[in-house]
């Protein structure tokens, strides 16, 4: 690690690419809008999307299904690789657009699970930061997004830019969205980084307890899936990402004085009645809560708040968490973790 200038503070590569999101998303954006008609031809004649990925590439694929489902009309679920790889089914996808998201474009079983969609009749379509990569090779449309080389294990760049994709590809399904503010996404998300918030007494909080419920509900939810997944990789907390929906049906016993809850939501929204609601409950559990995004009325139902980004609900995932990965990083520090290297873990993640 190395300092920032004019400061003692150490400069993980994680915390690095967490500043460069904004050049990697305006790349992005930048190189794939564009194609978003070449995605439409692609889907001409398809009913459903069923995405294809694992871990991060996963959590991107849950915010493409409820985009996709909520603005473009379109069937959209996440597929079971296992299907293809160990039990080796063959399905009808005739009709379906399968879309195979991995940030390296060299994990095994989405390659070969998108090859398998593909015999099945599928439509293809690859979402990877791997230019040339098998999986972009493998697919009838690649879109390969601009966030340059990663080098900590924890994606942060790759993950907020296949956000970006999956916008674009909405948008080429069909989706009433407007590109202008997609367009405007990076500079929010500078302006954010510019005025990093005050991440330390949540982080002086988190650092006693052992495990911490992380939420959101449709669009948000994604973020939360991949906040809880960035707390477990970088700072091996048992974090469990749900959906607000889901919480409510038994889990809310887990929450209690030793274990909180982080709650995530776009400033306006349908969610966002549920999800403040949701914090009032889990404050009269005896649990302390901490809000990212939801404007004035979460952080007025929170123990303590971090502000989110100013964008409209289907764009808030990308600039909600931002705020997540800041904790993240500075969490793992307090504890004395290397953000760059968690303990067993690797960039690229084959499955048996």
């Amino acid at each position: 690690m190395s300092s920032a200038p004019g400061s003692a503070r150490p400069i993980s590569h994680m915390y690095a690419e967490i500043l460069q999101q904004p050049a990697a998303l305006r790349a992005t954006i930048d190189a794939l809008l564009p194609r978003a008609k070449e995605a439409g031809r692609l889907a001409a004649g398809t009913r459903q999307v069923l995405f294809i990925a694992r871990g991060t590439s996963d959590n991107a694929a849950v915010y493409g299904t409820y985009l996709i489902q909520a603005h473009a009309g379109m069937l959209a679920s996440l597929a079971s690789p296992s299907i293809a790889t160990t039990y080796r089914r063959r399905l009808d996808l005739s009709g379906v657009l399968a879309v195979a998201l991995s940030q390296s474009g060299r994990t095994e079983e989405i390659v070969e699970t998108l090859a398998w969609a593909s015999d099945c009749g599928a439509r293809t379509l690859a979402i990877t930061n791997g230019a040339g990569s098998p999986l972009a090779e493998a697919a009838e449309v690649a879109f390969v997004t601009e966030a340059g080389a990663e080098l900590a294990v924890p994606a942060t760049k790759t993950f907020t830019t296949q956000l970006a994709a999956l916008a674009v590809l909405a948008i080429g399904l069909g989706a009433d969205l407007d590109a202008g503010l997609l367009r405007a996404v990076p500079a929010e998300i500078e302006a954010m980084l510019a005025r990093p918030p005050d991440t330390e007494p949540i982080v002086a909080e988190l650092a006693d307890v052992q495990g911490v419920v992380v939420s959101g509900r449709g669009l948000a939810y994604s973020a939360a899936l991949e906040l809880a997944l960035k707390l477990k990789e970088a700072c091996y907390l048992h974090a469990m990402g749900l959906s607000y929906a889901d919480l409510l049906h038994g889990p809310m016993a887990v929450v209690d004085a030793r274990t909180p809850a982080i709650v995530l939501a776009a400033e306006a929204g349908p969610t966002l009645d549920g999800t403040v609601d949701l914090a009032r409950r889990v404050i009269s559990a005896g649990a302390r809560v901490y809000a990212i995004g939801g404007g004035t009325r979460l952080a007025a139902a929170s123990s303590r708040a971090l502000p989110g980004p100013a964008l409209p609900e289907w764009l808030a995932p990308m600039g909600l968490i931002v705020p997540g990965q800041l904790l993240t990083e500075a969490l793992a520090r307090r504890l004395g973790i290397d953000p760059d290297h968690p303990r067993g873990l690797s960039k690229v993640t084959q499955t048996d």
